[in-house]
């Protein structure tokens, strides 16, 4: 039987629940066991695929196609597992669940209640991510602990417990510690009373980690155990990182995973623990001694988690060349009337990254325009690659008025479509592009080589497509469509020969990057942006200017 491991959160939200229970998910793997992982969302949305990336934070795709929360992004890029939609369920998919099985007579006539029926449907899709092959299912409670949104969540869980038994479970709870300035002291009372507010419900945590911006003492520790009814030994002090990736490595240090095995009856002596990997990458992340300036020119800037996996790839990228990236959130909306080609042209990159909608896409075109004119590294992700090729059909091509029909439903060259559009290609109506699909690669092309194959999968989400009858006319004005799907009627990559790194994707490279193997299309960028940062003036750049 599986093991399972609950992470709960108390007295605030944004507290790190996700990154630390990716990170216990990593010590446990490295320990040599098979870890998988989920989040339960407490918001009504079934998925989080009409959320708004403005407010929400992105949208994280798995392979078979799952619209989830971006904790699991986390959880991908720490255990380095691929997780699909079960890994994530919300409120709104359990009711919704519940509701179709009353109306098709599941439970008899009975009434239907959160208790049992609803907790019972939690503890289903808990029960349905353990198999003969994984050791520990890591599940995190989004919210806090407190708010009345997750009340069933934490119902469900402590009934786990009974139901599987005791050994087989063990809850961490994550509060806060603040540092109080005018007296000095850091303050143990919010972990009391989440602490409290957690045993109203029946919960009893095993471990307490204490997130603070300085190490919790001995001292404090010993008085958080005595008022929680905690072992000392379970009380983890979490203080801030240099970097997200060192937190495994913290954790470790205050025995976390040592601790959490102890409690399910799993024996470390036989699981010794091994951090090379692990270790090697921080020790690249502090090596860091060149910097690199990457531009993500996009319309939810105001809110970098909408990009989150975007900016975690391209720093991994970095990491393998020692680089440390420096990026720059550029409202696309401001290009170019406020943020113009002498600013762009500072930049040593520019990443157009996915979106919906036509706010700011024309000043996305624009600013493929100005990579392109002044060679600028340019890597474009779904809607980035789209506003490249409006860009090179509208200034290469002469397709006066190019665009995609998502922007300009009456465009005189639709060089973007849905794919119902494409009547010459396809009969059938579009509809959006989600999960893993194969894509081929042209022989010696830019892409080819950079992945190293020509057979590659990456993950879609998107509606509209590059046009294939307007293929020969592009291609004939310098651009390469560089990969295509297996039947050739998809154009999944294009580049521009000439230019010294043009390249754009209609998938989603970012969910597949990894710290310690990054993605190639964003090595990439990064090597052709060092190649450029090596003859840039340092001081040429006004980054207040650009945001």
């Amino acid at each position: 039987m599986s093991k399972f491991v609950f992470v709960t959160g108390g007295v605030s939200s944004s507290l790190g629940k996700g990154l630390t229970a990716a990170s216990l998910g990593r010590l446990l793997k490295s320990r040599g066991l098979r870890v998988t992982m989920c989040k339960l969302d407490p918001y009504i949305n079934v998925d989080p695929g009409t959320m708004n990336p403005g407010e929400h934070g992105e949208v994280f795709v798995t392979d078979d196609g799952g619209e989830t929360d971006l904790d699991l992004g986390h959880y991908e890029r720490f255990i380095d597992e691929a997780l699909n939609r079960n890994s994530n369920t919300t409120t709104g998919s359990i009711y919704s669940s519940v509701i179709a099985k009353e109306r098709r007579g599941d439970y008899l006539g009975k009434t239907v209640q959160v208790i049992p029926h609803v907790t019972d449907e939690i503890k289903d899709r808990i029960k349905r991510l353990s198999s003969e092959d994984t050791d520990v299912v890591i599940v995190e409670i989004g919210g806090t602990v407190g708010d009345i949104e997750i009340v069933p969540f934490i119902e469900a869980i402590r009934q786990f417990r009974r139901d599987v038994g005791p050994t087989n479970v063990c809850y961490v709870h994550l509060t806060l510690v603040p540092y109080l300035a005018a007296n000095g002291e850091q303050k143990t009372k919010p972990t009391q009373h989440s602490v409290t507010e957690l045993r109203s419900r029946g919960i009893q945590p095993h471990v307490i980690v204490c997130r603070s911006d300085q190490p919790i003492t001995d001292g404090l520790k010993r008085k958080i155990s005595l008022l929680c009814d905690v072992p000392i030994e379970g009380v983890i002090s979490a203080i801030d990182a240099r970097s997200i990736y060192e937190i495994p490595l913290v954790l470790h240090e205050e025995g976390l995973d040592t601790y959490v095995c102890a409690t399910l009856d799993l024996d470390v002596s036989e699981r010794p623990i091994d951090l090379g990997i692990w270790e090697s990458l921080v020790d690249r992340v502090d090596a860091s001694d060149r910097t690199v300036r990457i531009g993500i020119v996009g319309k939810y800037v105001s809110m970098p988690d909408a990009y989150l996996s975007v900016a975690e790839a391209v720093r991994h990228a970095g990491f393998e060349y020692r680089t440390r990236v420096e990026l720059h959130w550029i409202d696309a909306e401001l290009v170019p009337d406020h943020v113009g080609e002498e600013r762009l042209c500072a930049l040593d990159g520019i990443i157009v990254p996915g979106g919906f909608g036509e706010r700011g896409v024309e000043g996305m075109v624009a600013a493929a325009g100005i990579a392109r004119r002044c060679e600028i590294p340019y890597l474009g992700i779904c809607l980035g690659l789209q506003v490249a090729v409006v860009e090179i059909a509208r200034n290469l091509a002469g397709l006066e008025g190019a665009n995609s029909t998502e922007i300009d439903a009456t465009t005189p060259h639709p060089v973007i479509a849905l794919m119902a559009e494409q009547t010459e290609v396809v009969d059938k109506g579009g509809t959006m592009r989600l999960g893993a699909y194969p894509a081929m690669l042209d022989a010696g092309s830019q892409i080819a080589k950079l992945y190293g194959t020509e057979v590659v999968s990456e993950r879609h989400r998107h509606r509209y497509e590059f046009n294939a009858r307007y293929r020969h006319r592009l291609e004939d004005a310098g651009l390469r469509c560089s990969g295509s799907s297996p039947d050739g009627r998809l154009v999944e990559f294009i580049e521009l020969p000439e230019h010294p790194y043009l390249v754009g994707t209609q998938a989603h490279p970012e969910f597949k990057s990894r710290p310690d193997r990054p993605h190639p299309l964003f090595l990439g960028l990064v090597d052709a942006a060092l190649q450029r940062a090596e003859g840039r003036d340092p001081h040429l750049l006004d980054v207040a200017a650009l945001g």
